[in-house]
């Protein structure tokens, strides 16, 4: 009588096939857990969209109070309905960017980043993965934020001629250009938070550029300012966000370059893709 001992080798086999691997898409669905989870990601949307409807608010009321008086809309440099409820992107940049720079920068706060990098070490997926489920968030919660302002502003807009037509290619381009300018900012904050990785630096650095450094290039009258600051992140991007009479008439009085509004978005992006390059090659190169 023999014994049969492939029977008892058989458990062992079965052991490789419950490995499981680290995918891209493993890696976005964890990143897309702390986001979601963060305290300060809910009141940095949620700022972002009650800022964003409440400025257009406000435009909406100063544009119809100056026409039941007798002025127009041209009267506000000839504004279309996408500016007044877009009006807000100024305020609501800030707490995109400031969201940016937390996503990365808070992980090197609290020692975090060593877990993350530890889970992901080839370092890089997770970089792209933070910046996906950012970058798409932010899209997403400034396109609710516009159809927000579109419904509360539509019954003031409408008597004097500025209703929001979404089948305009211009207004479309501009309501989704607002969107697509806010996802690129807050990416650009991303960027200067995973390369200082220190939340206040960060901060200091990206509302710096906005709000300092890009009005001190438009103020001085000097021809190398002159020629630098339609290149800048903010004022390049922003073109994406103004009616084509308006950019005609900047045309005609302008010393420097005016920027199309796609040429606009595109150096925009491209700030993005070179912060964000040398963050990426930073990432592999420091100890966490």
């Amino acid at each position: 009588m023999s014994i049969d001992t492939r029977t008892a080798a058989a458990p062992s086999s079965t052991t490789g096939d419950s490995r499981v691997h680290l995918s891209f898409a493993r890696v976005v669905r964890s990143e897309w857990i702390k986001f979601r989870t963060l305290r300060s990601t809910v009141w940095t949307l949620g700022t972002t969209i009650v800022l964003m409807v409440g400025i257009s608010l406000l435009i909406a009321w100063g544009v119809t109070s100056a026409t039941s008086q007798g002025g127009g809309s041209e009267d506000f440099g000839g504004i279309v309905g996408a500016n007044v409820v877009t009006g807000g992107y100024y305020f609501g940049q800030l707490t995109v960017a400031v969201l940016g720079v937390l996503v990365i920068s808070g992980e090197y706060g609290t020692g975090m980043i060593r877990s993350t990098l530890a889970a992901v070490p080839t370092r890089l997926p997770a970089l792209w993965a933070k910046a996906l489920v950012l970058a798409v968030t932010s899209f997403v919660v400034a396109i609710v934020a516009i159809a927000l302002s579109i419904l509360a502003t539509r019954a003031m807009l409408g008597p004097v001629d500025l209703a929001v037509d979404l089948g305009d290619p211009e207004t479309a381009r501009i309501l989704f250009g607002t969107a697509l300018y806010l996802a690129a900012i807050s990416l650009l904050a991303f960027a200067f938070g995973a390369l200082l990785r220190h939340s206040a630096a960060a901060l200091a650095a990206v509302l710096g550029l906005l709000l300092v450094l890009e009005n001190v290039f438009l103020l001085i009258p000097l021809d190398f300012f002159r020629e630098v600051s339609p290149f800048l992140p903010s004022t390049a991007g922003s073109q994406l966000m103004m009616p084509q009479a308006q950019i005609d008439l900047m045309a005609t009085t302008a010393t420097g370059t005016v920027l199309s509004p796609w040429e606009g978005f595109a150096v925009l992006v491209a700030w993005v893709v070179v912060l964000l390059g040398t963050a990426a090659v930073l990432l592999r190169r420091r100890d966490a």
